[in-house]
């Protein structure tokens, strides 16, 4: 399987149209590095071979877990619909840096597409305390039930994530957060819990 079709694949098939609009304005190189004489060396994009399996409205999807790929011409990405400017975010928060993720993340505020969710999801387990701030704004009350509704269909991805959550604090941010309870990372887990509790909202998205 080709990187574009494993992109292909982390979305549903309802918007495989989009995606490809999408897929056809990725630059086909990924950040490159410059030898001792001082030439440049581009690389080819590439995505790290393990991946995140996920059930979405009883779709199984696969997310990459990182990419390697430069960020598209903004000019190009200003003519692609705001559903595909959606899915581009989408990519983008798996890549490597954590600044693109970060600000990308910062572009789906506003946003609660469904097909979202895997994708903010996954950040939630990850370590940097930068990214957990958006997203504990991203999750609100309009949107949590989308949370809700996910972590129902993939319930051991669900405790995985919360693991990953202590795990992570433990080893990076326990001495600044003495107690579990005042690390965000663990703060955005209880109020999902709360919303896990409660009946899920009859939206469609």
């Amino acid at each position: 399987m080709n990187i574009r079709d494993k992109l292909y694949s982390s979305f549903p098939k309802a918007l495989k149209s989009d995606v490809e609009k999408v897929l056809q304005i990725l630059p086909e190189t990924k950040p490159g590095f410059f030898d001792l004489a001082g030439k440049s060396h581009e690389l080819d994009i590439s995505i790290n071979d393990s991946k995140i399996a996920i059930l979405l409205n009883n779709e199984s999807l696969i997310i990459p877990y990182r990419i390697n790929i430069l960020e598209p011409d903004i000019n190009k990405e200003n003519q692609l619909t705001e559903i595909q400017r959606t899915i581009l975010c989408c990519i983008y928060l798996r890549h490597s840096n954590g600044f693109i993720r970060q600000k990308r993340l910062e572009q789906l505020l506003n946003k609660s597409d469904y097909f979202i969710i895997p994708f903010t999801f996954e950040l939630l387990g990850e370590y940097l305390i930068e990214i957990l701030e958006v997203l504990d704004k991203h999750i609100t009350g309009e949107n949590i039930y989308l949370y809700q509704r996910f972590i129902r269909d993939n319930p051991e991805y669900w405790w995985v994530t919360k693991c990953r959550i202590v795990s992570y604090w433990n080893q990076y941010y326990r001495f600044q957060f003495p107690k579990i309870k005042d690390y965000i990372g663990k703060s955005v887990v209880d109020r999902i819990e709360v919303a896990k509790t409660q009946p899920v909202h009859n939206k469609k998205h």
